[in-house]
């Protein structure tokens, strides 16, 4: 109401809100959105002319190495990395050291997570051949994102490659499973096809059959045990095509990395530095992607956030680890591809902030709306920008995106009305807090 007082007041701002893009001011009191529009007196006021206000980017894939070594990534430096690039806040990945797949290893990141976290903060558990009867336990746990399977070996020593182990998860619970559909048997059979050296022969080994025959079997167990699945960063339009006609059941995910790098250049610009788990694959595979986009098949774009030290990754093919990092450039990258035109702003919105919610069950989240938590990303969509190495923040030190000039920069990042990032800066303290979800939500927990 007029002459109410605010906590912040975001003016002049183009705001993407559910059902329209306007240039409104919106009010926040108490860490969550208090008016869209109007007058009032705010103690804080963040100019936002000529700059766009989105629902706070969630990466729901990222793997932030802790516990382990921690030399190519932990929670803190992660999650710093994840507000410079605008994201708000991340499901991270369980194939930690050791992993995390017991209620004792999720209470433990949790407490990792307090007061050095920069940004909202979920954790999978990890299936496993002794777990696979409790996941509908651990996946009730706070704080977590459900129940993540590796169908194939990658980085990590998490790995549930039998039908039988696999179907006794999918029915232990009732919350969306996480899958990395590779068939582990096909990467035995192909390991011949890595040739020494060349990391151009990474997708060669880990063909699209060895996708699309993980994705057959998982979304056959997923309709035998009536459990609905998310399948991640899919490579494939032939695994598109399949998941179209199962999506029901199975929602499912792509990367930035898929959706821009082509095994062509990638491989030979990059090296090993374009490796990891399911591969970059070719133009055709890529183009295919983007056809399968604009039909509106995937439900997700997470950045499977894989960091490793440049000395892992300057190992020569096959003993180079795979992965990269992501969570940082995921949104500039996305905002790009609007500028070329290959997607909708609102698409990307969708894909970041509204499908993650609406898959998950995430409480408050999402969306700029009354009663909602203040979680924004601000961006230019205009600004022309070079990825430089010191504007990364990732403990690795490295992205295979730097020198790539882009079009559309993040900004801002406000996590419940606190501005963790701005221009670049984190002027703040680390505030992250975990994630709430409809499924693990009791009443009485609201904050």
């Amino acid at each position: 109401m007029p002459g109410t007082s605010y906590d912040l007041v975001l003016k002049n701002g183009t705001v993407v809100l559910p059902d329209q893009t306007v240039t409104v001011d919106v009010f926040v009191r108490d860490g969550r959105i208090a008016r869209i529009g109007g007058t009032g007196s705010a103690d804080r006021t963040l100019d936002c002319t000529g700059l766009t206000i989105l629902p706070g980017v969630i990466d729901t894939q990222v793997h932030f190495r802790e516990p382990g070594p921690g030399d190519a990534e932990d929670l803190e430096s992660g999650s710093r990395a994840a507000v410079l690039g605008g994201v708000t806040g991340v499901f991270e990945m369980p194939n930690t050291r050791p992993p995390t797949d017991t209620p004792e290893a999720v209470a433990d990141k949790l407490a990792r997570a307090r007061g050095r976290m920069w940004c909202e903060h979920a954790f999978y558990v990890g299936a496993t051949t002794d777990n696979a009867e409790q996941c509908g336990e651990l996946e009730k746990l706070p704080g977590t994102a459900g129940i993540k399977i590796f169908m194939g070996s990658s980085t990590g020593s998490l790995l549930v490659s039998d039908d039988r182990i696999l179907e006794r998860v999918l029915r232990s619970g009732s919350r969306r499973v996480a899958i990395h559909a590779e068939d582990e048997d096909r990467l035995l059979e192909r390991v011949g096809h890595r040739v020494a050296g060349d990391p151009s022969s990474h997708p060669v080994w880990r063909d699209e059959e060895t996708a699309m025959r993980a994705t057959r079997r998982i979304v056959a167990l997923a309709r035998r045990t009536g459990r609905r699945i998310h399948v991640l960063h899919v490579t494939t339009p032939a695994e598109l095509e399949f998941l179209s006609a199962n999506k029901d059941i199975a929602s499912c995910e792509v990367t930035p990395q898929h959706l821009t790098l082509a095994a062509e250049e990638a491989y030979p610009e990059l090296g090993t530095l374009a490796q990891m788990n399911p591969p970059i694959r070719n133009r055709t595979a890529r183009e295919g992607l983007w056809y399968w986009m604009g039909q509106g098949v995937p439900d997700i774009i997470g950045s499977d956030h894989a960091p490793h030290t440049m000395t892992a990754k300057e190992r020569s093919y096959p003993d180079s680890p795979s992965g990269m990092p992501g969570v940082q450039t995921l949104l500039p990258l996305m905002l790009d591809h609007v500028a070329q035109g290959r997607l909708t702003l609102r698409k990307v919105v969708n894909m970041t902030s509204a499908g993650p919610q609406r898959l998950f069950g995430l409480v408050r989240k999402g969306r700029i709306a009354v009663g909602y938590d203040a979680d924004f990303s601000i961006v230019d969509l205009g600004a022309r920008w070079e990825i430089r190495q010191d504007w990364l923040a990732s403990r690795c030190g490295w992205s295979p995106f730097v020198g790539r000039t882009l079009t559309g920069r993040p900004v801002g990042t406000i996590i419940r009305g606190n501005t963790v990032m701005w221009e670049g800066e984190l002027p703040g303290t680390a505030v992250g807090e975990p994630f709430r979800f409809d499924a693990t939500d009791r009443p009485q927990d609201v904050r």
